[in-house]
């Protein structure tokens, strides 16, 4: 296990026991109560009578919020574009909030593993949880990023869809609709993807680490990058000295079409390596961990893509 794996459980751990015992004493409205973390705020507008749901991830309440929308008072805990979610400590308001919540989606292999704390803490008979490791049979130890694989969302959507339907049958046909929508607004993302990976299968790129692994596996790219330079950003670690060589290689030499930069984990190494691609000319993509402030799941998707065709058409 990682260091920083290894200090964010400890403080999950800990933290979570105070936040129910903060959040249980409480009245009234969530309060972080001096807790580190932001206090959970409904994201979007919503009805009186809503019923309160968490997406864990903000892609995830986006998914949510197309499905339902004012009928679903949403919670999302990670959110912030600049922050690294690995890191993300929970709080009073998150108990709370988890508590008050009927239907939950949460990534699962490990990615947000203080939900299993909260959710622990604060049962209930009528809650649904959507699992997306367990919903799509994901093994442990699988890239945690399941989001960037395109078959993912749909099977997210139409459990979610399922889950209000049983929770709110009053209104199944709003979300049956939603559903069909939403599926709909997937298909330019699906039509990119396939159009990339017709015209630029086997493309080599960098990354520094795994966060596009499924959609470029879906498109067909071959991933350069050393695995235990990837392996060790993503835990937290300092990649070993011949990864970081090798790595800088597929920049300097122009081995590679592509590099594609994690700009939520930001690091020494791999800034270097960002700085190194731009002084050699290698297009660089940013890309995110969560969805950016105002944009749909599938905005969000749609504009990656566009982003690395015009960098490969280069």
């Amino acid at each position: 296990m990682s260091l920083r794996n290894c200090l964010s459980q400890l403080w999950v751990a800990a933290s979570t026991a105070l936040a129910l015992l903060i959040a249980g004493c409480g009245g009234g409205g969530p309060s972080t109560a001096g807790l580190p973390g932001r206090q959970a705020e409904p994201v979007y507008p919503f009805d009186a009578g809503a019923i309160t749901v968490t997406g864990t991830e903000n892609f995830y309440g986006d998914v949510l919020h197309q499905l339902g929308g004012s009928r679903l008072r949403i919670y999302s805990f990670l959110s912030d574009p600049t922050a690294d979610p690995h890191q993300y400590e929970s709080n009073a308001s998150n108990a709370r909030a988890v508590a008050d919540s009927r239907l939950v989606v949460k990534n699962g292999l490990g990615y947000d593993s203080f939900m299993d704390k909260l959710l622990k803490a604060s049962p209930r008979s009528d809650r649904v949880v959507i699992d997306v490791q367990q919903l799509i049979g994901a093994k442990d130890g699988a890239n945690v990023h399941l989001w960037y694989d395109p078959t993912v969302m749909p099977r997210v959507a139409r459990a979610a869809s399922e889950a209000l339907r049983k929770l709110d049958p009053a209104n199944a046909s709003t979300y049956d609709a939603n559903l069909a929508a939403f599926s709909a607004s997937l298909n330019p993302v699906s039509e990119e993807a396939a159009s990339l990976k017709q015209r630029y299968a086997g493309a080599p790129i960098a990354f520094t680490e795994p966060v596009f692994g499924y959609m470029a596996d879906a498109i067909g790219l071959t991933v350069k990058s050393p695995e235990q330079f990837m392996k060790a950003v993503e835990e937290g670690n300092d990649p070993p000295s011949q990864a970081v060589a090798q790595e800088q290689d597929l920049i300097t030499k122009h081995q590679v079409k592509v590099l594609m930069y994690n700009s939520q984990t930001v690091t020494k190494v791999t800034g270097n390596v960002k700085d190194l691609a731009v002084r050699s000319g290698v297009p660089i993509i940013g890309v995110s961990e969560t969805a950016p402030p105002g944009k749909s799941f599938q905005d969000w998707q749609l504009g990656t893509l566009k982003e690395l065709e015009g960098a490969l058409a280069r």
